[in-house]
């Protein structure tokens, strides 16, 4: 794996990468802000074909929009960042598609107990779609994006955190896995 615009402070521990983010860093291209940044961190590897990302992470979220999670990147217009993003106090799953432009939805996720939980979040690429899921407090994924994408044959897969606000997020990522095997097309 490399990196993608390394971040100022990163380790990998027992398997366990922790990163600490860079000042105002983030992915987003034109749509409603009209600004374009492609300096977000991303630790990446070649994919090809039909696979199934994976990875489980957790961060210090304090600032609006800092954010972690899994991306798939064919180049700096076409990619798909999945994950959590901090907004108005509360954390949310994510997804931001850009195919040119960007665009973005989120879901709430409850707090436990004053904090929040580490989540696992997957992205299933079956030629030009990329189904998004994360896996809810009662063990059951659910569908979060079914997306058009089309990524080429070979694209970049890996984890991205940013902090578009401030520097010195912190994220935590375990369990990373990237696999040929497609779990059935049942959309979560």
């Amino acid at each position: 794996m490399s990196w993608m615009n390394e971040p100022p402070s990163w380790r990998v521990e027992d398997d366990v990468l922790t990163v600490t983010t860079g000042d105002r860093k983030d992915f987003w291209r034109h749509t409603h802000y009209g600004f374009v940044h492609d300096d977000g961190h991303f630790l990446s590897a070649e994919a090809t074909g039909d696979f199934t990302a994976q990875v489980t992470f957790d961060g210090d979220y304090l600032e609006q929009y800092d954010q972690a999670g899994l991306m798939l990147r064919a180049d700096e217009e076409n990619w798909v960042k999945a994950g959590t993003e901090f907004v108005h106090g509360g954390l949310n799953v994510s997804t931001v598609v850009t195919r040119g432009h960007s665009d973005w939805s989120v879901a709430s996720l409850p707090r436990t107990g004053g904090s929040f939980a580490p989540v696992t979040i997957r992205a299933i690429r079956t030629g030009d779609t990329v189904n998004v899921q994360y896996l809810d407090g009662w063990g059951s994924w659910r569908l979060l994006r079914l997306a058009y994408l089309p990524l080429g044959e070979t694209c970049r897969v890996g984890v991205m955190c940013c902090s578009p606000q401030r520097e010195g997020f912190r994220t935590v990522f375990r369990d990373f896995s990237v696999s040929p095997e497609i779990p059935g097309d049942d959309h979560a």
